[in-house]
């Protein structure tokens, strides 16, 4: 019977990444194996009501596969070694970040650190098993969405710490031209951004500028 998903996951565009769909004997028993897990994958996603948008080889053409298609999130199913699919799937998350889910059987923890530090939000291993599914993955895109806004909150902070030097910057060039006090020079500056209509660091880096230049 399909699991409930709510809405705005059910909307989840999914790409899927397996060494299953690479040319092989199909009697060989580690890539019916591949096949196999490719399956049950592929039926815990449908069950849960994701949208498979692509079923992609871990080749060269991934990254631009995925810069066409535009996935929410990508799930690799690597059962051993993932190293050369994770090199693709760096170059085609590069630009646009996006969840990765990673089923495998690598149970070493370099092989673990590796895809963690490639971007991966869930590394789960011998955990490929159909109910299963829809749980990892709505910890790995909570996980990522948590990530993101600690990225974003980090970004902007270190942005204000920018635009604070570069005010402080000008408040002394301000105090030195102009022989002015730390008060003095700050209102001047905001005047000046008010009366230009500018913000106070764009203001502020004018003045960098124009002492630069001179």
């Amino acid at each position: 019977m399909p699991t409930t998903t709510s809405s705005s996951e059910r909307k989840l565009r999914i790409v899927v990444v397996t060494s299953a769909l690479l040319e092989g004997d199909e009697h060989e028993p580690a890539l019916a194996e591949q096949v196999r897990r490719a399956g049950a994958l592929r039926i815990g996603l449908l069950e849960a009501g994701y949208d498979i948008v692509a079923s992609l080889p871990a080749d060269m053409y991934l990254p631009e596969r995925v810069g066409q298609l535009q996935p929410d999130m990508i799930i690799v199913d690597a059962r051993s070694d993932a190293r050369d699919v994770l090199e693709h799937i760096v170059v085609a998350t590069r630009d646009e970040r996006r969840p990765i889910v990673l089923f495998t059987e690598d149970q070493r923890s370099g092989s673990m650190d590796a895809a963690m530090a490639a971007g991966v939000s869930a590394y789960i291993v011998a955990g490929l098993q159909p109910e299963r599914i829809e749980p990892v993955l709505k910890v790995a895109l909570a996980r990522f969405r948590q990530e993101q806004k600690l990225l974003a909150e980090l970004d902007a902070t270190r942005h204000k710490l920018a635009e604070r030097k570069v005010i402080d910057r000008a408040k002394g060039i301000l105090m030195g031209s102009q022989r002015l006090t730390e008060e003095q020079a700050y209102q001047k500056l905001r005047s000046m951004a008010m009366n230009k209509n500018m913000k106070l660091a764009e203001i502020a880096q004018r003045i960098l500028d124009v002492e630069d230049l001179l």
